[in-house]
């Protein structure tokens, strides 16, 4: 994959999905520290210097690998409410997925509800069909996230199968771009 430092903008009619910042430290701290936004992914809140390397983590994918995740702003607000992407996070599954494009997303809870990561999804799916072209694409979720389980199947994405990771059994959906 081509290196890029440049992380592309993606607007659509409520969101702003944009590259991390400095500055976003303290507001993605709060939003990792959250129980809510935490409960199945990991199920612990996130301290907030384990918050500032995933900052890091989201511009080292973008600085070395071209792609990675947006930080999620309120485009009225300007308020940070999420975080989504691409990923290539080399997890330790099994089975493994290893090599396999991944996409994750995450709001903050008073984004929930409202159609919000359903847009973010939309414009990340569209930005990826034309970086990538067809390219396979799976999005892991915990079981009991029923709300990211309808969410990913709305958008194309089927049940392939089941992998576990730090021993809990997560599922594996699939689609191509």
């Amino acid at each position: 994959m081509e290196q890029s430092l440049a992380v592309p903008v993606l607007r659509t009619a409520r969101l702003l999905l944009r590259g991390p910042r400095v500055e976003d430290a303290r507001a993605h701290a709060a939003l990792w520290a959250d129980p809510v936004v935490t409960r199945y992914i990991g199920g612990m809140p996130v301290a907030a210097p384990e918050s500032w390397l995933r900052l890091l983590r989201n511009a080292g994918h973008w600085a070395l690998l071209g792609f990675g995740c947006w930080l999620i702003e309120d485009a009225a607000s300007g308020q940070l409410i999420g975080e989504a992407g691409f990923l290539d996070l080399r997890r330790d599954t099994e089975p493994s997925f290893a090599g396999t494009l991944e996409i994750g997303w995450v709001l903050a809870p008073a984004a929930h509800g409202r159609g919000l990561a359903t847009e973010a999804v939309r414009a990340m799916l569209a930005w990826g069909a034309g970086h990538f072209g067809p390219a396979r694409v799976v999005c892991m979720i915990d079981p009991a996230n029923a709300a990211s389980l309808r969410l990913a199947q709305a958008q194309g994405f089927g049940d392939a199968g089941t992998v576990t990771l730090r021993e809990q059994p997560m599922s594996l959906l699939a689609r191509t771009l």
